[in-house]
């Protein structure tokens, strides 16, 4: 004989249970996030039209301090471009200034010491009127042309004036010297003082015999 008491077909109520076929699984699984906030949009639109923010009075206020700060920062940022501009602008104005005073100063320097050349000039001149020769000579000449080497290492160089038609932007006319010759006429015939230019520029002028051309010469 069979034991039926594990058939669950068979109960003692005399009923037999009704198997349900299973449900076939879902295709596409769907996750429900409960959370309110997630469930609510950041604005809706209310009876009169007006939109009104779901979101809580806290988070916009701090949404707007955020704006207001972001806002202050950009301000801030645009301010310290702008000072920085201007502190650049004005450094390199200062550097220009300051170059300028120096080379100010160094043309002063060296117009001063342009006198000692002056000094050397004279002597020599003296001691050749007088006939002098010998070593003081020789050596007041050795000192000159050395000062004058030193001029010239930093740029500072004798302006030509004699044979050439005077120009008053490097000679300064002291003295005129009247000529029958009219190719001479405006010709500078001497120099009194010499004159001196650093780069492009005039140090000193050179003080100059300028020749001028007489009416007995313009007659003839």
């Amino acid at each position: 004989m069979t034991d039926d008491s594990r058939d669950p077909s068979n109960r003692d109520d005399g009923t037999v249970p009704v198997r349900r076929p299973s449900a076939p699984p879902d295709e596409d699984l769907r996750v429900v996030d409960r959370r309110w906030w997630a469930r609510r949009t950041d604005a809706s639109e209310g009876e009169d039209g007006a939109t009104v923010s779901d979101k809580p009075t806290y988070v916009q206020e701090l949404e707007q301090r955020l704006a207001a700060k972001d806002e202050e920062l950009r301000a801030t940022i645009s301010r310290y471009r702008e000072a920085s501009a201007e502190f650049e602008q004005t450094r390199v104005r200062l550097r220009r200034d300051v170059a300028k005073e120096v080379e100010r100063g160094k043309r002063a320097i060296l117009a001063d010491l342009l006198e000692v050349v002056d000094n050397l000039d004279r002597a020599l001149a003296a001691a050749r009127e007088a006939a002098a020769d010998g070593p003081l000579l020789q050596g007041v000449e050795l000192v000159r042309g050395q000062f004058l080497a030193k001029l010239e290492a930093v740029g500072v160089r004798q302006v030509p004036a004699v044979g050439l038609r005077f120009d008053p932007a490097v000679h300064e006319a002291a003295t005129v010297v009247p000529v029958s010759d009219a190719a001479q006429d405006g010709l500078v015939v001497g120099v009194i003082r010499q004159g001196y230019a650093i780069g492009d520029d005039v140090l000193r002028p050179a003080v100059v015999a300028v020749a001028e051309l007489t009416r007995q010469g313009a007659a003839s």
